[in-house]
């Protein structure tokens, strides 16, 4: 129960900024409806305590997973086996990713079923599926996580030439929604239990990073590379921003309940089956070790069910209504604001940021603190959510615009900035765009696409989270920047700083 309550204080910190911010604008900019409004308050209430639950499954079932797996697989010794585990292990974590279910929602949504959500999700599953195999060899050979990343980046590049517009935002806002509160702890421990069997210290505390960043670009080139192999010429978007029609007010929680259990059921049980099977060959724990971890997937399950059926029914609409409300608004610059402040304050208590920040602060003994790297993300990502904001408005502005020159940046930041900041800072680029970002600041953002005149909600209401997950990614290569120039100036040797 103690646990239980410190984990909903750490969700509150996440989901209340959204909730206050909803009621000053109902009150100031954009009224709502009565059922609008209570709706948005029941499913902020389902996904507090979804979410709290969740992260202690997590914690207690699909972590430990991860360990033993990343343990298990090193210890064979065979190249094959790591990779084909990484494969498996990669597709049936991500398929269960509960982001990536409502990215994809929101692509069927919007394209009115020519993209399916289970087409999609299957076909980035299978991308960071193959991409975390690679991670994971790369961490047995030794590679340098930043030439990998080179190279990654650089076939993205090569393919977003040949690529749609309304692809190119998908395609990287799928690299986001991919990394969210279940994929990075699973990831995380898979680095941890691949590299700690490793002799070389130094060596094991970069590993730590960079896999999930490794992971992420996976989805990106199966969505580009998807591209094309269809016809994208005739996809059309169109979003529903209307009030809701007289009806009872649990009525779309009761519709999704039954739809949603059964997907997160069909996501989770090969996680389940795959751990008994290798309980029974490899892992012999005890029976209490596994009666926990049947326990943390049992929170897992009950976890995602309630934050998905609050996400659909309650939250997502409220932000895409007063989205499309300031949207209509002569004032564009409530836009701009409002999007930066969302960002500032959504990415603090992202619970996938806190395992991600600590990690920072445990390998880095402290000496690259919690607060300092917190603080450098909510300033990124309040700047990158502005810069979609702006996007929306002036549709000219397209969204290669941004990324294009961004990633050039933080590609040729690799080479100079320490190199444990480039593992935390394209890993930092997938954590940041969490459950928040991934739903109600999406939502917002597809409103105002479809509220302001001269967007189009299939090409501007994406490519956010693509932002999302590019701002830290510089922001603390310029960090590392800092802290090589000042440990210079202290006297410290700069292997030091790297390790």
């Amino acid at each position: 129960m103690k646990v239980f309550i410190h984990q909903v204080k750490e969700v509150l910190y996440a989901v209340l900024p959204i909730v206050f911010i909803v009621i000053a604008l109902h009150f100031t900019l954009a009224p709502l409806d009565n059922l609008s409004l209570a709706r948005f308050i029941i499913g902020s209430i389902m996904i507090i305590f979804g979410l709290s639950i969740f992260l202690i499954g997590v914690e207690i079932g699909i972590t430990p997973i991860g360990k033993l797996m990343g343990s298990a697989m090193t210890k064979s010794g065979k190249i094959w086996i790591v990779g084909l585990a990484g494969i498996i292990l990669g597709f049936i974590i991500s398929i269960a990713e509960p982001d990536l279910h409502i990215l994809a929602g929101q692509v069927s949504l919007v394209t009115g079923g020519a993209i399916t959500k289970w087409s999609l999700v299957i076909l980035v599953s299978v991308g960071i599926a193959v991409m975390l195999s690679i991670g994971l060899v790369r961490i047995l050979y030794n590679v340098p996580l930043y030439k990998l990343l080179f190279v990654i980046y650089s076939v993205i590049l090569i393919l977003s030439f040949f690529t749609s517009r309304e692809f190119l935002a998908i395609a990287f806002d799928a690299s986001g929604a991919t990394t969210g509160a279940l994929t990075v702890p699973f990831i995380l421990a898979l680095a941890i239990g691949v590299s700690i069997l490793k002799k070389d210290t130094k060596a094991n505390e970069k590993d730590s990073f960079g896999l999930v960043a490794i992971a992420s670009g996976g989805a990106i080139i199966a969505v580009l590379i998807t591209s094309l192999l269809i016809d994208t010429s005739s996809l059309t978007g169109s979003l529903e921003t209307g009030r809701p029609v007289n009806e009872s007010l649990m009525q779309p929680f009761l519709d999704k309940l039954q739809l949603i259990s059964l997907e997160i059921i069909l996501a989770l049980s090969p996680i389940l089956i795959l751990f008994l099977i290798f309980q029974k060959t490899t892992f012999r724990q005890s029976q209490k070790a596994v009666a926990r971890i049947l326990i943390g997937l049992s929170f897992t399950f009950i976890g995602l069910v309630l934050f998905l059926v609050g996400v659909n029914a309650g939250f997502m609409k409220v932000g895409s209504i007063l989205g499309y409300a300031i949207a209509s608004l002569d004032g564009n610059v409530y836009l701009i604001l409002i999007g930066f402040v969302l960002g500032l304050v959504t990415v603090l208590a992202e619970p996938a940021v806190y395992v991600l920040t600590t990690q920072i602060e445990e390998v880095t003994g402290g000496y690259v603190r919690r607060k300092v790297v917190l603080g450098t993300l909510s300033l990124g990502v309040g700047v990158a959510v502005a810069l979609s904001m702006i996007r929306v408005l002036v549709p000219e502005i397209q969204l290669w615009h941004y990324l294009l020159p961004g990633y050039i940046i933080a590609i040729g930041l690799m080479f100079v900035t320490p190199k444990i900041f480039v593992g935390m800072g394209f890993d930092s680029g997938g954590v940041a765009s969490g459950p928040m970002t991934a739903t109600f600041i999406l939502a917002f953002i597809q409103g105002a696409a479809s509220g302001a005149e001269g967007a189009n909600v299939l090409v501007d209401g994406f490519g956010m989270i693509a932002m999302v997950a590019l701002a830290p990614i510089i922001a603390l290569e310029i960090l590392g920047l800092i802290f090589k120039v000042k440990s210079r100036k202290g006297g410290l040797e700069e292997n030091g700083m790297q390790t």
